[in-house]
């Protein structure tokens, strides 16, 4: 079960808890307290079994979004995603913050940064060199965290994708923690190669700059790359 799913079963039974032992004090009705506990699960089952979760991931993220080192996470972490890529030459066609950003736009999951191929099969028929390109993007988020806070809260999903495109190639499960570190560092040492247009990068993605001007100013930061 999903952490979203659990948080937002533990927000309704909370709710309907509170509700009961408030409601002597404050001369709620108990009608009220029914009618608040079915439409939290009206909207539980709804959110689960027609939108994948999507209202408690956004539930949850409007939460987490309220503490100002959280964004700065997010913003750091999918800008790592973003500059790998350009730097690495990796198409990118959108990105979003949060959950609420990329429903809006249409865009699966919790937000992030999108960069293509992102089919399974194409990704598959990819050369070593841009296996390891594809590799240190996907850890760059990571990296990140780690080059600003000098640890990393985020990146559950990265690493996931990571390994099930591991297993995908029919490599060993056992060797995708090994090609996480190893990505995990090239990652860093670019970023930390590029700092100019990764700080560039935060103030414009924190502004919701368009993706072409990201690139753009990218370009005017960027310092000479060596071959990887």
């Amino acid at each position: 079960m999903r952490d979203t799913t659990l948080n937002t079963i533990a927000i309704v039974i909370f709710g309907v808890t509170m509700a009961s032992l408030l409601g002597p004090i404050i001369d709620l009705s108990p009608a009220v307290v029914a009618v608040f506990a079915a439409v939290g699960l009206g909207v539980f089952s709804l959110d689960q079994l027609g939108l994948g979760g999507r209202i408690g991931d956004i539930l949850m993220d409007t939460v987490a979004w309220a503490s100002p080192e959280h964004r700065q996470r997010v913003l750091h972490h999918e800008a790592g995603h973003f500059l790998a890529a350009v730097l690495l030459d990796i198409p990118v066609e959108a990105y979003t913050l949060n959950t609420w950003e990329a429903w809006k736009q249409g865009i699966p999951g919790q937000g992030g940064v999108v960069f293509g191929p992102s089919d399974p099969a194409a990704l598959a028929r990819l050369t070593p060199q841009s296996i390891d390109r594809y590799c240190q993007v996907w850890m760059a988020g990571i990296a990140a965290e780690q080059m600003i806070y000098g640890n990393a809260e985020g990146g559950n999903n990265d690493t996931a994708t990571l390994s099930l495109f591991w297993q995908a190639l029919g490599r060993s499960p056992a060797e995708a923690p090994l090609k996480q570190r190893w990505a995990a560092l090239q990652a860093k040492t670019l970023l930390e190669q590029h700092r100019d247009a990764f700080d560039a990068l935060v103030a414009a993605m924190g502004d919701r700059a368009p993706v072409a001007d990201c690139c753009a100013l990218i370009e005017q930061h960027r310092t000479p790359l060596k071959a990887v």
